[in-house]
């Protein structure tokens, strides 16, 4: 028996959702655990192929549909080779192969499929998706995001970036290269994610040269254990090599700068001085040749790809100090004599403390990412495998979909899977934030990197590898912490033009002291231009946002938010509405039948009737009432010709005599005679319960009450939204009068009720007219139009896969307190990224004209290149320092 996850299309309602459990159940040997009009999922000795020519025979489809192109197959053979791998792959459908195309239905990934055509030496591309993967109603919701998600995600892990300038020629390189669609390169994780048509072969063979071409080391990686493995490798090779470059730079330097400090000679007056200053210059120059060395080397590479990055800044600054004093050593007479300085010290100094700046700078960025590094570590290493001779332990890399795993208390879930036997407590508090554990029994999901606590569970297999919910969510993490926000757009141009300013600053600065400036004017020329190159910091200007950004989505991860792009924490900041959908958000979403009256007196007869026609529906109130039903035992009856009336109810035929289920003001409209129950209704909506009528052949027969549970912390929300001076706004299609009386509970005062499915994009949309600024919390997949329209779309984790994709920011828990506190870290993510602009733009405003001497006429101050290397680590240094501090956020 295997298990299958089966996407369905074609189905309008859960009455074609029976129709296919009917023919799986009568027909083949299956067992369904999950059904909807988009999805079942099942158990079953067959293959996938015989269960989706079950599905086509009613008129649906089943499963992914790819139109793929094929390269490397050459005659008959290869297709027939290829044929007969499709056709032993139990996850695989229906399909027709040629040299040159495959048209399949499969249960697998796209990425998937390519990697079994390519296990037989063969590649395919995708040519042009067809999918059930989303309703019509919401292909609006984002074509960036749909384009994106029909392409190929490469993970890449980049060395040689400094600041922005080599993150802005990065991005360049890689969008240049035919087949890349969009690239998000980080500069604190030196990564970057590639968005493409081409395979993983392709990237290596065209994109990386292209990389290494333009200057920088590139390789890729292709799972996050193993992008975590070597970014840690890369971060260790960096904060040695800066170590061991400031030991080496402070060692020379300090010693000739404390010469100095205390009175030594530092001047060229005869030829003892000359060889004695000639040795330092030699030690010096060894010094720039190892310490030094990768200033001079990044700034080479990147004068031949004519740009201009901090390495170029340092080298004409480091290399004019000790080129002027190798002249100075070499030919004093041609200087005059009270410009015969040396100014070693400051070359050396320079790159120690520069270096020492790097070092304690790649310390801090690689705490910016604890919070991806502790994810990806919850998922362990090995599982115990059920076999016929008992349990074995096997490498996580191993496990395969169906197989079975015993989970001892106190171990972590290795995969995503169900139940199978055995009944435990779970702590999700990892991936939901909530701190209390969940139960778990027979046929519950469970996910990786959950902490089994006292029980003893064997689960399935269902999700492994990348397709775990952990895998997925550190693919969001990661890709969201690569994004930009708006507000990094200033920096980003000021980076692309910041290096030539402050070379041209240098070089005027140089020119007028040397035409103006008091004597010796070529040394206070040269002191002056080397200042101004060292003091000015674009590292400072580029680790502004993204630092703050991997801090802020990596610290949201730790509290069960999920955040799509970096946009959303800019947006989310300025949220001043929160519209609810009432349902599974600000309620349990778990409808129960309250009160059941019927004007005959026959309660069971009116339940059992309305349970027939219910049961063919997908509606949470339909549910509640068959959920009724089955409790109390009650038989069923068949009914025919049902018809699902979006937003206004059901109806189906019983021995050819209508029976119809709709709303209050549904049947208010219809103008059905209502006077018998008017009492009744009036008592069931003081109670706050929504009133299902029941008309049979025509004649009003009774009302179901039916109520959804408010959750214990909803209330607590709305007053914390309400100190933030954030209106909260409830969006329902319940009875105006019911959701006023849920509302009065919760203390919201502006409701929206009423609402039919299609009409609450609309609605959000009148909100945003008036000048609000609208976040959308939902969870259903009539929300997901809303969820997309609306300046920020909150998912609850609990909803539909279709919510989910819609929305910019996913809550793993169902507490409607997490969109307080997602609200609460957006606002300390941007304010946190303004203090690190504001500091970076006011530092180089400042610094660099004092390093030109403007202080000099007036105060005959003049600041010196050490002091200068000194200030620029230190800009640096604080930078990273102060979005660390995000890492010690905490809600109010």
């Amino acid at each position: 028996m295997a298990k299958f996850d089966i996407p369905l299309s074609g189905l309008n309602c859960m009455g074609c959702a029976r129709k296919v459990e009917n023919k799986l159940t009568s027909e083949l040997d299956t067992t369904i655990y999950e059904l909807s009009p988009t999805f079942v999922s099942i158990e079953s000795a067959l293959t996938f192929l015989e269960i989706e020519k079950s599905v086509k025979e009613l008129g649906y489809q089943a499963g992914h549909h790819y139109q793929l192109h094929l390269s490397g197959l050459n005659c008959g053979k290869c297709v027939a080779k290829l044929e007969k791998a499709l056709s032993e792959d139990a996850y695989v459908g229906q399909f027709c192969a040629s040299k040159s195309e495959l048209s399949v239905s499969s249960l697998h990934s796209l990425e998937t499929l390519q990697a079994l055509v390519a296990s037989l030496g063969y590649q395919a591309t995708l040519n042009e998706p067809q999918g059930d993967e989303v309703e019509e109603e919401i292909q609006t919701s984002s074509i960036e995001n749909n384009t994106i998600d029909a392409l190929h995600t490469h993970q890449l892990l980049i060395s040689g970036m400094t600041c922005a300038s080599c993150v802005a020629s990065v991005e360049k390189t890689i969008i240049s290269v035919a087949g890349i669609d969009k690239a998000q390169v980080n500069l604190a994780e030196q990564s970057a994610i590639v968005y493409s048509a081409l395979d993983s072969n392709q990237i290596e063979t065209q994109l990386l040269p292209a990389i290494n071409k333009a200057g920088y080391q590139a390789q890729l990686v292709t799972d996050s254990e193993t992008q975590q493995l070597k970014q840690q490798q890369q971060q260790a090779l960096v904060q040695a090599h800066h170590k061991r470059s400031a030991w080496f730079g402070l060692a020379v330097g300090a010693p000739l700068m404390l010469w100095g400090v205390l009175g030594g000679n530092m001047m060229i007056r005869n030829p003892q001085d000359q060889v004695a200053w000639g040795i330092v210059g030699l030690i010096c120059l060894w010094l720039l040749a190892t310490a030094g060395r990768s200033f001079f080397v990044n700034a080479w590479q990147a004068l031949t790809h004519k740009r201009a990055t901090m390495d170029t800044l340092v080298a004409l600054g480091v290399g004019s100090a000790w080129l002027f004093s190798m002249l100075v050593v070499l030919v004093p007479d041609f200087f005059p004599a009270p410009s015969r300085h040396v100014y070693f010290e400051a070359s050396a100094m320079i790159v120690g403390l520069i270096s020492l700046g790097h070092y304690i700078e790649a310390k801090a960025k690689a705490k910016t990412t604890l919070s991806l590094q502790a994810l990806i570590g919850l998922q362990p290493q090995t599982a115990n495998l059920v076999t016929d001779k008992g349990e074995q332990v096997i490498d996580i890399k191993t496990i395969q979909v169906g197989i079975l795993l015993r989970v001892k208390p106190g171990e972590k879930i290795p995969v995503d899977g169900r139940v199978q036997s055995g009944e435990s407590y779970l702590d999700e508090s990892m991936l939901t934030g909530e701190p209390v554990p969940v139960n778990k029994q027979i046929g519950d999901t469970v996910s990786a990197g959950t902490i089994n606590q006292d029980g003893s569970l064997v689960i399935e297999a269902q999700g492994v590898g990348n397709n775990t919910m952990l895998a997925r969510i550190v693919t969001m993490v990661r890709q969201a912490q690569s994004s930009k926000p708006k507000i990094a757009k200033l920096a980003d141009q000021i980076s692309a033009v910041f290096v030539p300013i402050v070379v041209a600053i240098a070089l005027f600065s140089a020119l007028v002291w040397y035409l103006v400036g008091p004597q010796p004017s070529a040394s206070y020329m040269l002191v002056v231009a080397t200042t101004v190159l060292i003091i000015a910091c674009p590292c400072a200007l580029g680790l502004a946002t993204p630092l703050s950004v991997t801090v802020g989505v990596g610290k949201a991860a730790e509290m069960g938010i999920l955040i799509r792009d970096a946009n959303v924490l800019q947006s989310a900041s300025k949220i001043d509405t929160v519209v609810f959908d009432k349902t599974g958000t600000l309620t349990e979403g778990k409808p129960q039948v309250q009160a059941i009256y019927a004007l005959s007196g026959n309660e069971q007869e009116l339940l059992s009737l309305s349970a027939s026609v219910e049961q063919y529906s997908e509606h949470p109130l339909a549910k509640a009432i068959v959920n009724k039903a089955l409790e109390q035992h009650i038989a069923l009856v068949d009914v025919s010709d049902f018809k699902n009336h979006r937003g206004q109810g059901v109806e189906a035929l019983y021995d050819n005599c209508p029976i119809s289920l709709v709303s209050l003001n549904v049947a208010e409209k219809k103008q059905w005679d209502l006077q018998e129950l008017h009492p009744t209704l009036t008592q069931y909506l003081n109670n706050a319960w929504t009133p299902i009528i029941v008309q049979v052949g025509g004649m009003v027969k009774g009302v179901i009450a039916i109520a959804d549970p408010i959750k214990t912390d909803a209330k607590k929300a709305v007053t914390a939204l309400k100190a933030m001076n954030i209106v909260p706004v409830m969006l329902t299609g319940d009875n105006q009068v019911v959701a006023e009386a849920i509302a009065m509970q919760l203390g919201i005062n502006q409701v929206i009720a009423q609402v039919l499915p299609d009409e609450k994009a609309s609605h959000v949309e009148g909100l945003q007219r008036q000048g609000k600024c609208v976040a959308m919390v939902g969870d259903g997949v009539n929300d997901a139009p809303a969820l997309a329209i609306a300046n920020v779309g909150v998912a609850m984790g609990s909803g539909s896969d279709v919510a989910i994709e819609s929305a910019q920011m996913t809550l793993l828990n169902s507490s409607p307190l997490s969109i307080i506190r997602a609200i609460e870290l957006s606002k300390a993510t941007v304010r946190n990224m303004k203090q690190n602009l504001f500091g970076a733009f006011i530092y180089n405003s400042l610094g660099i004209p004092i390093a030109a001497g403007v202080l000099y006429p007036t105060f005959g101050f003049l600041l010196s290149p050490v002091v200068a290397g000194a200030a620029m680590a230190l800009s640096s240094i604080t930078v990273v320092s102060n979005a660390n501090r995000l890492r010690l956020f905490k809600t109010s």
